[in-house]
């Protein structure tokens, strides 16, 4: 009887059965949904920067169609060695970019700090502070054309108390116009500081606080060896995202200033775009720009490996 049970239960011989591949996950499933993606950045994104190569190596005028033609690298040429108002754009675009994002950031890390704090009102002084950002460009601009009106703005309420004199115009002072843009830029990109590090902020232990004051830790301390450090990665990646932005800034400076007085304030984005839209020459204009793709490209990366982002120090 137990040799017959034995001989019931045994496996049958041969190989084993084939299990069954289910079709719900194949492997290239995940590519097949990221595909349209895909191919949109390939088409929004390649295409015009492998363009904007390509036009950098031509003569490209549509007034001027006898002169069109291949040039070679002679448009980088010209950048480099012909054309004194390069560097002069290239200089005021690296200083325009320090001084915005040293600014921004710190009244950002001191809004965001401020409003972290537990008060009566937090939630309209987190919306007062962050209400710029949700305004456009267009209408900053605008705003501050008005601000800065000789005969309607803040110069002519100052000139009624005594300070300054009636009709001056801080934009169209060589003196003055660089502080006012600052300021104008300082109002809309501040907040963008503030929420990150806010958001940022939100994830921080209170234990970690609490613990420090058993300690006996100051503020400052505590500010300096838990705060900092937990910022670091928003700290790096705002400030590299802001970078970026302002050196291609166009749109408030254009309309505040135009570049002027004087091409005091002509970046060299700004720069690109007169070439491009007033001269037509289109050809430059890439080669400019692609001057300036390599610039951000590599300061980027230079920034991201100094700073260590992403990295477990802290």
């Amino acid at each position: 009887m137990a040799q017959a049970a034995a001989v019931a239960k045994a496996p049958p011989a041969g190989p084993p059965p084939r299990r069954r591949r289910t079709s719900a996950t194949p492997r290239r499933l995940p590519y097949l949904l990221i595909a349209p993606a895909g191919l949109l950045m390939l088409g929004f994104i390649a295409y015009p920067v492998i363009s904007v190569f390509y036009y950098s190596l031509q003569n490209y005028n549509p007034t001027k169609p006898w002169r069109n033609g291949f040039a070679g690298l002679d448009n980088f040429v010209t950048a480099f060695t012909g054309d004194p108002d390069f560097w002069s754009t290239l200089g005021f675009s690296l200083q325009w970019v320090v001084v915005q994002v040293v600014l921004q950031l710190l009244l950002g890390l001191g809004l965001a700090l401020v409003v972290n704090q537990t008060f009566i009102g937090r939630g309209l002084a987190r919306a007062l502070v962050f209400s710029p950002w949700a305004v456009s460009g267009v209408l900053t601009s605008s705003i501050w054309m008005l601000l800065y009106n000789s005969q309607t703005g803040i110069t002519r309420y100052l000139a009624d108390a005594g300070i300054g004199s009636y009709g001056t115009s801080w934009l169209s002072d060589t003196a003055t116009v660089f502080p006012a843009v600052v300021t104008a830029e300082l109002w809309r990109g501040v907040p963008f500081f503030a929420i990150l590090i806010l958001a940022d902020l939100q994830s921080v232990s209170k234990d970690l606080y609490e613990a420090a004051e058993v300690d006996g830790a100051s503020r400052l301390r505590q500010f300096l060896h838990i705060t900092l450090p937990h910022l670091k990665d928003a700290i790096i990646l705002s400030t590299l995202l802001r970078a970026v932005w302002e050196f291609n800034n166009v749109d408030l400076l254009y309309t505040l200033t135009g570049g002027g007085p004087a091409g005091e304030t002509t970046t060299l984005p700004l720069r690109i775009a007169s070439i491009a839209v007033d001269s037509h020459d289109f050809g430059y204009a890439s080669a400019l720009t692609s001057i300036a793709f390599v610039i951000l490209l590599f300061c980027s990366m230079l920034y991201l490996r100094l700073s260590k982002f992403g990295g477990d120090d802290k």
